[in-house]
């Protein structure tokens, strides 16, 4: 989705260093103009790579990525400083993570974000929801929270008035007048199991990842806050300069120019501090 600036930042500009463990070793910690990003896939490093990289290598910043199979490898990466910056993640996300793992994240600015969406191959309409079906949301717990909020917002359930709406979980459910089927799973995992599925909320890294036809979604979240993707490191380097110029760069006029230049469709929500 994403075309290369141009090709000699491709060709020679980022440095790619490909992990399987968030090894430190190929890194020039302790590097004040090396970034070491951790990466997983999806359109928020490709958005990175090709947008912002480049604006902060004619600063004089060496971009390092690390490529990592999921995200929680990735902030593990970040938590033992083997990496800097990572910026596939929201505050949610973030949240939960430095609570589960005894972490110290921190998020450096807000970026461009791909909201999640209520997709169906069997069902064309929100109208079609009936008695059974089957809904499949991620398993995670921040991303499962955002799936049962974007059912509120269709309509299809209600919380208990007591319910925590930052880490929601199937207890919090009031009402189900549907009686939907909640199928929580590897988010990894629900673009594939659409088929047998009835509906699945998926965020839209993952959407974006299946090249899942944009026809099929029915439905999209209104992004709350804690939901708009962050770029982050750990607490002790959020200030440090290389930090500040990743924030600077986001809100530069050269990246803006790029991201118009993509955002076919508004495939992407720009949150109103890059704006």
């Amino acid at each position: 989705m994403f075309k290369k600036i141009a090709a000699a930042v491709a060709a020679g500009s980022l440095v790619l260093g490909l992990t399987a463990c968030g090894s430190s070793e190929s890194t020039d910690a302790g590097d004040d103009k090396t970034i070491r990003v951790a990466t997983s896939p999806g359109p928020y490093s490709e958005l990175f790579q090709d947008g912002v990289a480049p604006i902060l290598e004619e600063e004089g910043y060496k971009v390092d990525v690390q490529n990592f199979t999921d995200l929680t490898q990735a902030d593990t990466a970040l938590a033992e400083g083997s990496a800097d910056l990572n910026v596939e993640q929201h505050t949610a996300w973030m949240n939960v993570f430095n609570e589960e793992k005894g972490a110290n994240l921190a998020s450096i600015t807000e970026v461009p974000t791909v909201p999640a969406g209520l997709y169906s191959e069997k069902h064309k309409s929100l109208d079609d929801v009936a008695d059974g079906q089957t809904v499949g949301v991620p398993l995670d717990g921040s991303n499962k929270s955002r799936a049962l909020h974007v059912l509120v917002d269709a309509g299809w359930i209600t919380l208990r008035d007591d319910a925590d709406e930052a880490l929601l979980a199937e207890s919090d459910i009031a009402e189900n007048p549907h009686n939907l089927e909640i199928k929580p799973m590897d988010s990894a995992n629900l673009s594939r199991s659409l088929p047998d599925l009835d509906w699945a909320v998926i965020p839209g890294s993952m959407s974006y990842s299946a090249k899942l036809d944009p026809n099929l979604q029915l439905f999209q979240e209104e992004l709350r806050p804690e939901l708009i993707l962050v770029a982050v490191t750990t607490e002790d380097k959020k200030d440090a300069p290389w930090a500040k110029a990743v924030a600077e760069a986001y809100r530069s006029d050269e990246f803006k120019e790029y991201f118009d230049s993509q955002n076919e469709n508004d495939y992407w929500f720009l949150p109103d501090s890059l704006k």
